[in-house]
């Protein structure tokens, strides 16, 4: 940290800093790369995986219900924004899937 308070920049290269946000946000790319959103790191392409985003959505929740009453507000806040958005875009995903259990 810097002397006004803001966090000093990474040198290039280097891993953010391992924290319950960063671990948060990290589950939300799985699942919104699950959802196609997001290119596949060995494919490179966009393969909408259901199961696999609906997974990682439960995985949060679980995590979400086991910290209750133990996070931060921004903690707190930040998990509930992320379960909301990939739940809508889950079903919006969902609807565009012949066939598809939301």
């Amino acid at each position: 940290m810097t002397e006004d308070g803001r966090e000093k920049a990474a040198p290039a290269g280097t891993l953010p800093a391992l924290d319950f946000s960063t671990f948060v946000l990290s589950l939300s790319h799985s699942a919104l790369v699950h959802l196609g959103d997001a290119p596949d790191m060995d494919t490179q392409r966009l393969e909408p995986n259901l199961e696999l985003a609906r997974q990682t959505i439960d995985l949060l929740s679980i995590l979400q219900e086991k910290t209750k009453n133990n996070l931060t507000g921004a903690e707190e806040r930040m998990l509930d924004q992320v379960l909301l958005d990939l739940r809508l875009r889950f079903v919006e995903v969902a609807k565009g899937i012949p066939g598809a259990k939301t």
